[in-house]
């Protein structure tokens, strides 16, 4: 198992969050105000309830609630920061209130601004350039899940499977997907297709369009259960040759070749 260290939901294993966190707790102890930047995903409001448990987090998009808060607040998370309109008027309300602030970005986007307002930056990259986290993330979310669901029984998580694009928000979506569906039967995947077909038919070709749909599942499933392909062709009934050009045709979904 792997073993995530416990810093309010924060994930800190592989070098990059551990470096990280080696920073969250420097601030902690520091009066200093920082920006965390990373795509959305990446830890960036984790990490900075760690520093800051009791603050607030407000978006920047609701600059109302943002000055409301300012005043009322000795310590704030202000997600979006760059959504800020005026970053000159809100420093003199920030220098007004004497308040501490942590600003989150998805980006850098303006040198001067962040170094007016910030003393330290720290950089959250993406989960595929931490895969230590993401083991740790999958447990964390699968916790979550079998409870969501109430399940006992194993749940087959394949992390190599995962589309890391949305970071953490893609790996819990995966992971209980993967939970929600561990007994679905064939009522509910028919429905479930059907659901997604009429959402998305429409095409002159839609038969041959979303043949796909089936067979990739079925050859993928085959060859992990039957390890070859001449033993596949003889469970479908099909010979060789009509296997190897699916395969070819949807070689680009396929997990196998």
């Amino acid at each position: 198992m792997v073993q995530a260290v416990d810093v309010t939901n924060f994930i800190a294993n592989s070098d990059a969050s551990l470096e990280a966190l080696k920073t969250a707790n420097l601030l902690k102890s520091l009066p200093v105000n920082a920006f965390i930047f990373g795509q959305s995903g990446t830890g960036k409001k984790s990490l900075a309830k760690y520093i800051l448990p009791n603050a607030p987090i407000v978006d920047a998009h609701r600059y109302d609630e943002l000055e409301d808060t300012l005043s009322s607040n000795k310590t704030i998370i202000i997600s979006n920061f760059d959504k800020i309109p005026n970053f000159e008027n809100f420093k003199v309300l920030v220098d007004k209130y004497e308040v501490r602030i942590i600003g989150l970005s998805n980006s850098i986007f303006n040198t001067e601004v962040i170094d007016k307002f910030f003393g330290i930056k720290v950089y959250l990259p993406p989960l595929s350039e931490r895969k230590k986290d993401v083991k740790a993330l999958v447990e964390n979310f699968l916790e979550e899940a079998r409870k969501v669901f109430d399940i006992d029984e194993d749940v087959n998580i394949d992390i190599s499977r995962i589309n890391l694009d949305q970071n953490a928000h893609s790996v819990r979506r995966y992971v209980y997907m993967k939970a929600q569906f561990q007994s679905i039967n064939e009522l509910e995947l028919m429905d479930l297709m059907e659901g997604f077909l009429k959402e998305n038919m429409g095409g002159n070709s839609d038969y041959r369009n979303f043949l796909y749909l089936y067979e990739v599942p079925l050859i993928n499933a085959g060859l992990e259960k039957f390890k070859t392909q001449l033993q596949l062709s003889d469970k479908l009934g099909l010979n060789r040759n009509t296997l190897r050009k699916k395969i070819a045709e949807n070689k680009e979904y396929l997990n196998h070749e």
